[in-house]
């Protein structure tokens, strides 16, 4: 029986589909995304059960979870959450020019190093190129195999005659199949190609990492189905023009996502950060206005960070709330809590705010510590207190609530010679340190008198 073809409208951002062209996509509201393609509508065909695909136990399944490749790179093993599962697809991604590529080379040399062959599709650049760059981050073991290809088929020949231990897809937008009749990229190569891949890995426990682009807005381009298709979602961050970069975990399937993995950028490749709490504060200059040290946790990892705050008085009716690093949803109910409880009024300045790192900060621990730079900034204060760190969450009725992990962040504090430490009233109790002046409030203006 032929198959029939017949022609269908996809969204190029979610996947919909629609026999007629629609200038706007129902599903997720984009403009202009929805793109022609063929469909082959095969004939049906009996099931056919294999042995491996049968329904068994649970107590006779052998669990995988110890199963993991050591990449030889501790901070991308945390942020996997203890290395490389086999069978399981990672998609990672991240601005161009970021260090995608370069994080996954210094991982395939280590992996082809201890484990046995290794194989790098890319579909962006060719064998000489990426040599140029191993060669760099001095990559010279022999199980390391590159091939520059676009094919889907071909890639899938080369891994089921060299069966590798790891595979690198590079990337995920430039592979396509000869029977999807769409461009590379589309909804349905990016898909089939996926389908592919997880078919790949999961039949024979092969660790695969995919990349992926970026959209402008820093989102993973093209259909939602890839992220919800594999097992973790790496995302790489930072700016080109800095040193460091912020590995996360946005998806896990097989660990926490609440880690990251921090990274310097050298000529031979990304460096490991073990302390990247003396990253952030190296060029900090204390007890600046507007300037505020705050602690917070990434994970099990204690961080201290510095943010900056910036009032100025502006003539325009509507002022401005940039945030750079905290979600603007959370500067706005910050400023609310001053200007209602403490009668501090901001409604006729500009407000900056800056977390110096670049790093994105998630949770509600730093609110205190933005609070506390919006003042120093409005009023022209500076701390009377030397070296100070700030904890704490602040509640709609201007009262500081407690955090977790609190007497963590004080330990980090003191590591690296923090004299006094500003907390959470009911945090007190579970602080056990000596040698830093622990300061508990309970309000938002006892802290401020405390602080100015």
């Amino acid at each position: 029986m032929v198959a029939k073809v017949k022609n269908v409208y996809v969204c190029q951002q979610c996947g919909y589909e629609s026999l007629k062209w629609l200038g706007r996509c129902p599903s997720c509201s984009a403009w202009n995304s929805m793109i022609e393609e063929q469909r082959n509508s095969k004939p049906e065909r009996e099931a056919v059960v294999s042995s491996s695909s049968s329904p068994k136990s649970i107590v006779n399944i052998i669990s995988g979870e110890k199963e993991r490749y050591d990449t030889s790179i501790e901070e991308l093993n945390r942020v996997l959450g203890g290395g490389l599962v086999k069978g399981s697809l990672t998609l990672i991604s991240g601005d161009p020019g970021i260090g995608k590529s370069t994080l996954l080379l210094q991982t395939a040399n280590n992996i082809a190093t201890k484990y046995g062959k290794v194989l790098y599709a890319s579909g962006e650049e060719s064998e000489e190129q990426i040599k140029i760059r191993g060669d760099r981050l001095g990559v010279k073991t022999d199980n390391l195999y590159i091939v520059s290809e676009t094919n889907m088929d071909i890639i899938a020949r080369y891994v089921e005659d060299m069966q590798p231990v790891f595979v690198i897809i590079d990337s995920i937008q430039t592979m396509y199949k000869d029977t999807v009749s769409s461009a590379p990229g589309s909804v349905s190569q990016v898909r089939e190609c996926s389908n592919e891949l997880m078919r790949i890995g999961k039949n024979s426990g092969i660790p695969l990492f995919i990349v992926a682009h970026v959209t402008k807005q820093g989102e993973l381009a093209g259909p939602r189905v890839l992220e919800h298709m594999v097992d973790t979602v790496l995302t790489f961050e930072g700016e080109r023009t800095e040193n460091f970069r912020i590995l996360r975990t946005v998806k896990n399937r097989f660990g926490t996502t609440s880690e990251i993995g921090v990274f310097e950028m050298s000529q031979k490749g990304l460096i490991q950060v073990y302390d990247p709490s003396g990253l952030f504060l190296q060029d900090t200059s204390y007890n600046q206005e507007g300037s505020t040290i705050i602690g917070i946790m990434e994970g099990t990892r204690p961080l201290l960070v510095e943010v900056q705050s910036l009032v100025s008085e502006t003539k325009i009716p509507v002022p401005r709330r940039t945030a750079v690093g905290i979600e603007n949803s959370r500067l706005s109910l910050i400023l609310a809590v001053l200007e209602k409880k403490l009668r501090i009024y901001f409604y006729n300045s500009d407000v900056y705010v800056n977390v110096v790192g670049g790093l994105t900060l998630e949770g509600t621990t730093a609110d205190l510590g933005i609070a506390l730079s919006l003042v120093s900034s409005i009023k022209g204060n500076i701390s009377k207190l030397e070296k100070l760190v700030a904890i704490g969450e602040i509640g709609l009725t201007g009262e500081i609530r407690p955090v977790a992990n609190c007497d963590r962040i004080v330990n980090e504090a003191k590591k690296l010679g923090f004299k006094n430490i500003i907390v959470p009233y009911r945090n007190i109790d579970r602080i056990v340190a000596k040698d830093i002046n622990i300061i508990g409030v309970s309000t938002l203006k006892e802290a401020i008198n405390k602080v100015f």
